[in-house]
């Protein structure tokens, strides 16, 4: 036997939860923490693709350049193609550290303020 609901009937499922989200995305402390986060992650970014940019224009238009001998057979162009891995790992390794002072501090006080009921 199924029970069928009438438009003007409640449903069970209460949109509390909901509110809820909503009122912690407009609070204070949640724009802080975006704009903490954007403001490590757009500069950042821009950085690393400007550096990579950089690394493939020279190798595609100044050839002379990237083919100097540093050292025996290493040459500018596989020093440059291996700091773009030690780039990656100190981003990556940055932002962690970044995180975890700036950013998981404020997100783990919004979420005990939100399990808690005191976000309104």
């Amino acid at each position: 036997m199924t029970t069928e609901l009438t438009p003007d009937e409640p449903t069970t499922a209460s949109p509390e939860p909901l509110d809820r989200y909503v009122a912690v995305q407009q609070s204070a402390e949640f724009g802080e923490l975006r704009h903490r986060l954007r403001r490590f992650i757009f500069p950042t970014t821009i950085a690393f693709f400007a550096w990579y940019a950089l690394y493939v224009l020279l190798s595609a238009y100044a050839r002379d350049f990237m083919s100097i001998k540093i050292i025996g057979n290493i040459n500018v162009a596989l020093v440059f193609g291996l700091l773009q891995f030690v780039s990656t790992f100190l981003i990556a390794w940055y932002y962690a550290r970044y995180a975890a002072r700036k950013l998981d501090p404020m997100a783990d006080s919004i979420r005990a303020d939100m399990e808690s009921g005191e976000v309104a």
